[in-house]
C-alpha cells in the first residue's frame, strides 16, 4: 500500500460505458503520480474504491490523517474483504464532499469504529461484482469462483483473470445492497488482526509528506497575526509605520473579532487583531515585531491561577448546581459509617502543544475559495467558510493536509476563519501562520478542575458509600450560547465522563457537579474529561485499598469479582462497561509487570484501569523518586482490550504515544494565568516530555469481542494515577495535585 499526498489537481472521472450504474464522483489526487485522466477505464462501483485496467486500486480514506493511522486501518479492512493484493493499493485522502463522504471528522477516539461497517462492506460489494464478472465471462456458475490476491479463480479449472481484466464488466453490473452483503467474521480475517507496516511512514522519513505548513502554491504570501494576549482583550490602535518599513512587507490592515457563526458553533476566541502580509514568514514576523499596539485589555485582565483555583476550592463546599447520580443514600451511609476516607484533587490547565503549530492557506478567488489546512473537520471547515464568505459550499474547495498532531486543537476553526480573513483582504493565495507562542498563548486549553471525593468502607473492605463532587471550568461555557447554560444537565455533559461509572461496586453512589466561570478559552484535549477524573477516580480507589490494609491491585479485583455491565450516566457511549473486561486488562498488566516483586528503596510500582471510547486499558507504572523530590517513570506496562484491533501494531504505537503525551501533565506541564493571560509561551515555560525521559513501555493486547473501540485517546486517562499511586508506594506520600511537585516530595513544600 502506498499513500499519496502531493497535491496536483482536481480531476473529474467522466461517467461513460467503463463506468455503467456506479456512482461517479470527482476526487482529488494526493499523491506524486499523474492523476488517473477521464479517458481510462476504471471500476469504480462507490466513492471509495477505484480499480484501473491496469489492476491499480485507489483507496479514499475521509478520516483525516493527524498520527493515529486511519489510511493503513481503513484500507486493511476494505483490502480484506475484497482480497487484495494490497501491494497494488493506493491511498488518498477522500475530497470534502459531505453529500458523499459523511466521515470527514475525527474526534472521541471514533474513527476505526465509525469506519468500521462501511469501509468492509465497500470491499465485499467491490469483490461479489468482480467475481459475478468473471463468472459471466467464463461462462460457469458464480459459486464455482473465488477471489485472492486481486484475481478471481475458477476452482474446477484453476483459471485466473486479474482484477484489471474484469473492470469493464464488473462496472456494468448493479452494486450489490449493502444488507444483501455477508462480511467476514474473525476467523477468516486475512488482514484484520495481523501488523501491516503504516502506508503513511515512508513518505513521513523521507520527508516528501504535505504537512497544512509545507503548503506551497504558485504566487502565495505568507502572514501573521498581532493578538492581544489577555483573553477576551481588543485593539485599541496601532501604529504601523516601522512595520512597513520592513522589507518583504506587502500589507498590514486590522481583522476584526469573530463571536461565532450562525449553524456551526459559539466561539470567543477568534479574536481580532492586526494581519502582517509578506513574501516570507520571516519578513511577516519581523513586521509585527515593529508595530506599535495598544489594547483594550478586556473583562478578564483581573483572572489569575489564584482566583480560578479560589473559586474551584469554593465550589467544593457550595451547594451543587447539579446532581447527576444519588443512588442509594450515599451521604447517610458516609455520615454512619465508622471507616471513612476523604481526598480532594487538583488538575491545572493543559495545552495542546501539538508539534506543528496552527496554520492554513486560503486563495479567494472570484469563482470560489481554496483551502489548504490541517484540520480534524472537513466539512465544518468548508461549512465555515462558506458561511462567512456567504458561498455555497460547492464553491469551498477543502484539501484536508496531514496534521503535525492535534490531540483535540484542530477540532476548532479559529484559526480557519482568521486565514480567511486575512486572504480576501490580499489578492494572492495567503498562508497564515501561528508562531508557537501564538499557539501556546491563544490555545483551547484542558479545563482545570477539582474534586472532592468521600468514601466509606465496612469491616470487609467493601465500598459501602462513595461521593465525589467535580467542579471545573466547564468546556460547554465557551462555546453554547447564553440560553443553553441555563441547563446544568448540558453544562455538566462534557465533565462527568469517567466519574459517572465506578465499576468497583458502591452500593451508594453519589456525584455532583459545580462549574465555575472562566475567561479562559477551553475546549477537548486528548481524552477530555476522562484526563482528570480518571486521575481522582482511580488515586483515590488506592487511598481505600491503603486504608482497608490491602494490595492496591487485590483490592480491586476483588471489589470486581461480580460479572456485571454498567451504562454511562453522563454520556451515551456506544457500548456498556462490563467487569469481567476490566478485571481482565488489569490481571493481564499485573502479571506482565510483575506485580508484587520487591522494589528498591525509593522505586515503586502503582496500577490504574479505565474504560473510555468503549476500550479498556490498564497500566503499570514503575517509578523512581531522588533526594530531591524528582520523579522519573522507568517502565510502563500496558494491557489493553480494544475490542477487534485491526492492525495491532497500531494499537501499540497509540497506546505509546498516549503514554508519553501523558507524562507532561503529569511531571511538568501546567499553563497558569496571570494578568487574564497564558504565562508560558513555548516549550521552556511548557515542558513536554523529551525524549530521553520517556519510558520503555510494553503493550499487550486482549483479544476482545465485537468492533474496534477507540485507541487514540484511551491510553491517557489511567497514565497520571498509575504514576500517582507509584509515587505513593515508592516515597509514602500521596500526589493529589498535578504537575507533579519535587519539592513537596523532597519535604520542602506542603503540596501535595
Amino acid at each position: 500500500m502506498e499513500s499519496k499526498n502531493k497535491i496536483t489537481r482536481r480531476t473529474f472521472i467522466a461517467s461513460g460505458g467503463a463506468a455503467g450504474a456506479a456512482l461517479v464522483l470527482g476526487f482529488y489526487a494526493y499523491h506524486r503520480h499523474e492523476v488517473l485522466s477521464s479517458r481510462e477505464k476504471g471500476f469504480q462501483p462507490n466513492a471509495w474504491l477505484r480499480i484501473t485496467r491496469q489492476g491499480n486500486i485507489t483507496v479514499q480514506v475521509e478520516i483525516p490523517e493527524m498520527g493515529q493511522g486511519p489510511r493503513t486501518v481503513d484500507t486493511m479492512m476494505l483490502a480484506d474483504e475484497l482480497e487484495a493484493d494490497t501491494s497494488t493499493i493506493h491511498v488518498e485522502q477522500a475530497p470534502v464532499i459531505p453529500q458523499t463522504y459523511k466521515n470527514l471528522s475525527t474526534g472521541g477516539s471514533g474513527g476505526t469504529a465509525s469506519a468500521w461497517a462501511y469501509m468492509r462492506t465497500v470491499g465485499a460489494q467491490a469483490r461479489e461484482m468482480l467475481i459475478t464478472a468473471a463468472a459471466q465471462e467464463w461462462k460457469v456458475a458464480r459459486e464455482e469462483c473465488l477471489a485472492q490476491s486481486s484475481t478471481v479463480i475458477h476452482g474446477p479449472t484453476g483459471r485466473r483473470l486479474a482484477y484489471g481484466q474484469l473492470v469493464e464488466t464488473a462496472s456494468r453490473l448493479p452494486v450489490p445492497k449493502a444488507e444483501d452483503i455477508r462480511l467476514k467474521t474473525g476467523k477468516h480475517y486475512r488482514l484484520i488482526g495481523k501488523t501491516l507496516p503504516r502506508v503513511d511512514v515512508p513518505a513521513k522519513v523521507d520527508g516528501s509528506a504535505r504537512f497544512g505548513i509545507d503548503v506551497r502554491v504558485p504566487g502565495m504570501l505568507f502572514a501573521v497575526i498581532a493578538r492581544c494576549t489577555t483573553f477576551g482583550g481588543t485593539l485599541q490602535s496601532f501604529d504601523a509605520m516601522a512595520a512597513k518599513a520592513v522589507p518583504g512587507v506587502r500589507a498590514i490592515f486590522s481583522v476584526p473579532p469573530i463571536q461565532g457563526i450562525p449553524k456551526i458553533i459559539a466561539n470567543a476566541n477568534v479574536a481580532g487583531g492586526i494581519a502582517v502580509v509578506a513574501e516570507s514568514t520571516w519578513a511577516a514576523i519581523q513586521g509585527r515585531r515593529a508595530l506599535k499596539i495598544a489594547w483594550n485589555n478586556g473583562p478578564h485582565a483581573d483572572e489569575s491561577t489564584e482566583s480560578i483555583r479560589t473559586k474551584l476550592i469554593a465550589g467544593a463546599s457550595a451547594p451543587p448546581a447539579l446532581v447527576a447520580i444519588d443512588q442509594g443514600d450515599a451521604l447517610k451511609t458516609l455520615a454512619a459509617q465508622r471507616r471513612t476516607v476523604e481526598a480532594t484533587y487538583e488538575l491545572p490547565f493543559q495545552a495542546h502543544a501539538t508539534l506543528e503549530p496552527m496554520n492554513t492557506t486560503v486563495h479567494v478567488r472570484r469563482n470560489g475559495i481554496e483551502v489548504w489546512t490541517p484540520t480534524q473537520i472537513g466539512e465544518i471547515a468548508q461549512t465555515e467558510i462558506a458561511t462567512l464568505s456567504g458561498l455555497p459550499p460547492s464553491m469551498v474547495t477543502v484539501h484536508m493536509m496531514y496534521c503535525g498532531g492535534s490531540f483535540g486543537r484542530r477540532y476548532q476553526w479559529d484559526y480557519l476563519a482568521e486565514a480567511w480573513q486575512v486572504a480576501k483582504e490580499v489578492n494572492a493565495p495567503v498562508q497564515l501562520l501561528w508562531t508557537r507562542e501564538d499557539d501556546m498563548q491563544h490555545d483551547f486549553y484542558r479545563q482545570s478542575s477539582y474534586h472532592r471525593l468521600s468514601g466509606a468502607l465496612d469491616d470487609y473492605g467493601k465500598i459501602q458509600a462513595w461521593s465525589h463532587r467535580i467542579v471545573s471550568t466547564p468546556i460547554r461555557a465557551v462555546f453554547d450560547s447564553p440560553e443553553q447554560l441555563n441547563d446544568p444537565k448540558r453544562v455538566a455533559a462534557q465533565e462527568l465522563t469517567g466519574a459517572d461509572v465506578i465499576p468497583y461496586g458502591p452500593a451508594n453512589f453519589r456525584l455532583e457537579y459545580v462549574p465555575v466561570a472562566s475567561g479562559v478559552p477551553r475546549a477537548w484535549w486528548r481524552s477530555v474529561e476522562s484526563s482528570f477524573n480518571a486521575f481522582a477516580v482511580e488515586c483515590f480507589v488506592d487511598e481505600l485499598a491503603h486504608n482497608a490494609g490491602r494490595d492496591p491491585y487485590e483490592f480491586r479485583i476483588q471489589l470486581l469479582q461480580r460479572d456485571q455491565e454498567f451504562f454511562s450516566a453522563a454520556y451515551s457511549g456506544r457500548t456498556p462497561l462490563k467487569t469481567q473486561r476490566f478485571r481482565d486488562v488489569l490481571r493481564l498488566a499485573a502479571e506482565k509487570s510483575g506485580w508484587g516483586r520487591p522494589m528498591p528503596p525509593r522505586h515503586g510500582r502503582g496500577i490504574a484501569c479505565h474504560f473510555s471510547f468503549d476500550s479498556y486499558m490498564a497500566h503499570v507504572a514503575e517509578v523512581s523518586v531522588d533526594g530531591n523530590g524528582n520523579v522519573r517513570v522507568h517502565r510502563v506496562v500496558s494491557a489493553v482490550d480494544c475490542g477487534t484491533a485491526v492492525n495491532p501494531d497500531g494499537v501499540r504505537a497509540m497506546t505509546e504515544g498516549a503514554i508519553d503525551f501523558a507524562l507532561t501533565p503529569v511531571l511538568s506541564g501546567e499553563i497558569t494565568i496571570k494578568n487574564g493571560a497564558a504565562e508560558q509561551s513555548n516549550f521552556d515555560g511548557y515542558r513536554v516530555l523529551r525524549m530521553n525521559y520517556a519510558p520503555e513501555v510494553e503493550v499487550y493486547i486482549l483479544p476482545g469481542e465485537g468492533g474496534p473501540g477507540g485507541m487514540g485517546e484511551t491510553g491517557v486517562p489511567p497514565l497520571a494515577p498509575a504514576v500517582a499511586n507509584a509515587v505513593f508506594a515508592a516515597t509514602g506520600k500521596r500526589i493529589r495535585r498535578l504537575p507533579i511537585d519535587p519539592a513537596f516530595l523532597a519535604g520542602k513544600e506542603a503540596r501535595g
